[in-house]
């Protein structure tokens, strides 16, 4: 789906304001604090200060402005006003929002406290991964071209993508054409053009690919209970290349 320059000037005011949500986290001290303590300061944040619509709540009948998923979950965890976070912990807080109609996709994952070097590890190969994906888009380039970029660096450093869930074209929707995986073979896949915009959004796992869904239906979990990191962006292909939507202050291209 092909953005319009005046679409893409929306959509990067949408990822501005939610670079400043994470900017706004990266001032707490989360050791101590629930998740639903940080979820309720988002929603808070995003309605009050930005004046914009937290997008994943209400979203497929969900609750809450954020996922958090905490040390083994993969993705789509829920927050909960019992779920503590620790010294050591790594959790990834994924954030939707929406200005104008049109809808910025992003997460992070934290390192709380002092964490384990193997923790921290997971989490900065995941960070380069997120940054292989990007820098392999530009016209002309195919949909494998990210996946290979993405797959093979965690797997140069050990570890293993997840492959039940993947990055998407956004827009006035939260879900649009194409989907984005985080694998792939070279010069495979759909062209990219100028104007497609789409989240990359690699979940990478310490020990096995494998995962599953937890009771409450959303939460999904490595199955051998090793660590999963993700980070996220929102990209435009421009006419030389990409532009990182929701860049954060603290960032710059490349990673």
């Amino acid at each position: 789906m092909i953005k319009q320059p005046e679409e893409i000037a929306l959509m990067a005011e949408a990822g501005k304001l939610l670079a400043q949500v994470f900017t706004h986290l990266d001032q707490l001290n989360l050791i101590g604090m629930s998740t639903m303590q940080v979820n309720d300061l988002v929603d808070h944040y995003i309605t009050h200060d930005l004046q914009a619509r937290p997008a994943s709540k209400g979203q497929y009948g969900y609750a809450y402005a954020l996922n958090s998923s905490r040390n083994h979950v993969v993705c789509h965890g829920v927050p909960s006003p019992t779920e503590i976070l620790q010294n050591g912990d790594i959790v990834n807080f994924d954030i939707t929002l929406e200005k104008h109609g049109f809808i910025a996709d992003s997460s992070k994952t934290y390192l709380v406290g002092e964490v384990a070097p193997a923790a921290k590890r997971l989490v900065q190969v995941t960070y380069e991964a997120l940054w292989k994906g990007i820098k392999a888009v530009r016209p002309g380039a195919r949909l494998g071209d990210i996946g290979f970029a993405i797959e093979s660096h965690a797997r140069k450093h050990g570890y293993t993508v997840v492959r039940e869930y993947c990055g998407h074209g956004i827009g006035r929707e939260m879900h649009e054409a194409p989907e984005v995986l985080h694998w792939g073979k070279p010069r495979t896949g759909l062209t990219l053009r100028e104007g497609m915009v789409f989240t990359i959004e690699p979940m990478i796992n310490q020990g096995k690919a494998a995962v599953d869904t937890e009771d409450d239906g959303w939460s999904v979990v490595t199955v051998d209970g090793k660590l999963s990191a993700q980070f996220e962006h929102t990209v435009a292909v421009t006419k030389d290349g990409v532009r990182v939507l929701t860049l954060r202050p603290d960032e710059k291209l490349g990673g």
